[in-house]
């Protein structure tokens, strides 16, 4: 039998074979299918057989950690990610122990309090451990999330009046209010205190409250800036406890393991697509270790009904759960993914996972109807404009952020998709962007020019609101303001990296578990893409209308099987079903699991015709 080092032809043998990205195409591939150029990253022979020695890692996972710039002295804390290597001192965080004081003040004289949550994926988790951490402190913390349709994103002046006539005396915002003014100095003015937990980009100073914790604050020196508002939450649950037990309030001996809140953690930091580099590695690595302890009833009964028992990756999170927790505030109610994820009732997660799961599947649909209507106009716009911005008063708002993400991929351009309630009323936008393009900055920019009725976000993804009478004048302006990030990012959002050449028949469980031993991947760190060089396509069909199934093959026979998701009517989908030549494949490799037999198979990235 092979070796796993043996299987593999490593995409940068010697000097002799080094690959320049602005000189040489990887397997001379200038355009794919897709419309993409191929290129891959360099390794330090010496260093890679260092990693390989010391960790007794296989040459394959070797050469992918040194290529992405892991450092001999940190692959230990890289690639076994602890708590108490990476958590930060919650006093690094500006205005952390105001917020701990207020936080705990509340706590031990029973305050009214509330958490007022953005309503996607890392609110909902912020906003649940929060709401967990209450009650294990014998408190009860209400639950606020505002409407998509009627409310907007954030904090409103009406939802602090609502939760001041419900006696409410401190709001906790997660996820938002980082740059909410007026709301929170009408909050003021009710004589409700306000603490804003948050991680979104900050172009001034923090706005009127009791305390502002956001590492994207301007004076804010933690450096711990790419957290997600969970991982923010999860710091300022431990500076609570420290807080707590500084003063021995009752019950200091016994507090909240928030080990056990990792999951949640977790799942809101990949979600959000962050980074994941040190704190944010750290959880994940250990957010998925109590994912599997199944502790979470809510998130146990949301991957059965998505019939994915026993689910435990970062795949999980990211496409099987965070889609659906997300679909409450999507198409439904908004409170939905809080109320799973905080509850302790078997029944209630049940039902509530039974909800989101209906929802999700109503979303689904919505989707693609919007796609469909958006599609011809987004190409027109990413022919004429350096951003591409296509909207409908039809369209509805709780799913504008996906099809922007879908569009942007199809067009390797930042794209923001606008809908809305009626036509009379703003429009509510979603934007995503292409690597090297800080679409939130540039919206920011927008708001400031009086383009916006609000917006702003971070680098990869921003909102927005904007009348419908000035959507032609913000394409003008955000497409002037990116031109030069465009120009400059222009090769690396075009550009496919590839890790290695790897053999058809090298591709097995042995493969997937030396790849584990690297992982967790996501944002910073992402799943490695092999070449399967000079292959045909043995077989293919249709799946779900949309999805193609299909096995390639090489000169010697070797076959592996795998999946084109949502291929249908692109050029990748067209050249799987016809069969026809010879191509190089770029795929991940996943592992299939199914009636207890484990295999592994691939995920099309991208199709080249193989010259020669």
């Amino acid at each position: 039998m092979l070796s796993a080092e043996s299987r593999f032809e490593p995409a940068m043998t010697s000097a002799a074979r080094k690959m320049d990205y602005a000189q040489d195409a990887f397997l001379g591939v200038e355009r794919s299918l897709t419309g993409r150029r191929w290129r891959t990253r360099e390794a330090d022979h010496t260093l890679v057989q260092a990693f390989a020695r010391r960790f007794s890692l296989p040459e394959i996972a070797a050469r992918i950690l040194a290529a992405r710039g892991v450092a001999l002295d940190d692959a230990e804390a890289f690639l076994a990610p602890t708590l108490k290597t990476h958590f930060p001192d919650p006093s690094s965080f500006a205005d952390m122990d105001e917020a701990a004081r207020v936080i705990e003040d509340a706590i031990v004289s029973g305050r009214p309090s509330a958490v007022l949550a953005d309503y996607d994926v890392d609110g909902g988790s912020s906003a649940a451990q929060l709401v967990r951490y209450f009650r294990a402190r014998g408190r009860e913390l209400k639950i606020y999330v505002p409407d998509r349709m009627k409310e907007g994103y954030g904090p409103s002046i009406v939802a602090f009046e609502r939760l001041k006539a419900e006696g409410v005396e401190l709001v906790i915002t997660v996820d938002c209010g980082a740059a909410a003014e007026a709301p929170l100095n009408a909050a003021a003015e009710l004589g409700l205190d306000v603490v804003v937990l948050d991680h979104h980009l900050m172009s001034g100073p923090p706005p009127k409250a009791r305390a502002v914790v956001n590492p994207n604050r301007l004076d804010d020196r933690s450096g711990q800036g790419h957290l997600t508002a969970a991982g923010v939450v999860l710091v300022a649950l431990a500076a609570v406890n420290r807080e707590a037990r500084r003063r021995g309030s009752p019950g200091s001996n016994h507090l909240p393991d928030l080990i056990q809140m990792l999951d949640l953690a977790a799942i809101g930091t990949v979600c959000d697509v962050a980074p994941l580099t040190g704190f944010n590695r750290a959880i994940v690595a250990q957010g998925l270790k109590i994912l599997r302890n199944g502790k979470n009833i809510g998130l146990v009964a949301l991957a059965e009904n998505a019939g994915r028992k026993g689910a435990a990756t970062v795949y999980d999170f990211g496409f099987i759960l965070g889609p659906r927790i997300n679909a409450g505030g999507r198409v439904g109610d908004a409170s939905l993914a809080t109320r799973l994820l905080s509850t302790e009732d078997d029944d209630e997660a049940r039902e509530l996972a039974a909800t989101l799961e209906a929802l999700n599947q109503e979303r689904r649909q919505r989707e693609a109807e919007m796609l469909a209507e958006a599609e011809t106009a987004a190409i027109a716009e990413a022919e004429q404009r350096s951003v591409v911005i296509v909207g409908s008063h039809r369209w509805h708002p709780g799913v504008i952020g996906i099809a922007a993400g879908r569009l942007k991929d199809r067009l390797h351009k930042p794209t923001i998709v606008l809908g809305g309630v009626s036509e009379h009323e703003p429009a509510k936008g979603s934007g995503r962007s292409t690597p090297g393009v800080n679409l939130g900055a540039a919206v920011a920019a927008a708001k400031q020019e009086g383009l916006l009725l609000n917006g702003g976000g971070h680098a990869a993804a921003a909102g927005l609101t904007v009348e419908w009478d000035k959507v032609e004048a913000l394409k003008d302006f955000l497409s002037a303001k990116l031109e030069g990030e465009m120009a400059a990012a222009a090769g690396e959002a075009r550009a496919l990296t590839v890790d290695a050449v790897a053999g058809v028949g090298g591709v097995d469980v042995g493969l997937i578990d030396a790849l584990d031993r690297i992982g967790p991947y996501g944002q910073g760190h992402p799943e490695p893409v092999f070449a399967l060089a000079d292959v045909t396509i043995s077989f293919s069909k249709l799946v779900k209308e949309e999805h193609v199934r299909f096995t390639l093959e090489d000169a010697r026979g070797a076959r592996v099987g795998g999946i084109a998701f949502r291929a249908m009517k692109t050029p990748l989908g067209e050249a799987l079903m016809k069969r026809e030549g010879r191509f190089h494949a770029a795929v991940r490799v996943k592992r299939n699991e199914w009636n207890g037999n484990v295999r592994a198979e691939v995920e099309i990235v991208d199709l080249a015709a193989a010259s020669g």
